[in-house]
């Protein structure tokens, strides 16, 4: 699936969630997710919250594994073992890159690194697996 394509499911199938995100970058290297970071993402502290950029980090990997193997709406997380490295930068979108390592018959791999925009420096990386529905 392309960048349209996924914006396109992403709005059809987790309408409460698109209004959130963006999809910057789609192809075979994997996926580029802007969180679009409002209010509601904030924590005390002026700082996006933990819970968002643990959403921003899965929506970004489930996007990377259906750009590969198409619209499979039952695929779905497994794990996820997430580390804040840094502070987000209120009054920032977040920028998620995911890539798939390893997707195979029933499992999927991936890691997705989370960027204040603009910033050089990771806020936060996550690794993920994901179960594939049976083809």
């Amino acid at each position: 699936m392309d960048k349209a394509a996924l914006a396109v499911f992403l709005r059809a199938d987790f309408a409460q969630v698109a209004d959130d995100f963006v999809v910057e970058r789609a192809d075979e290297a994997g996926v580029t997710l802007r969180l679009v970071a409002g209010e509601r993402h904030l924590r005390p502290g002026g700082t996006v919250s933990g819970p968002a950029l643990f959403a921003l980090a899965d929506v970004a990997m489930y996007l990377a594994i259906l750009a590969r193997v198409g619209p499979v709406a039952l695929a779905v997380t497994t794990n996820c073992s997430i580390d804040f490295m840094r502070k987000p930068e209120a009054g920032r979108d977040l920028l998620a890159e995911a890539r798939v390592l390893k997707l195979g018959r029933v499992l999927a791999v991936g890691d997705v690194l989370v960027f204040s925009q603009g910033r050089p420096e990771p806020v936060a990386r996550a690794g993920l697996t994901y179960s594939l529905p049976p083809r």
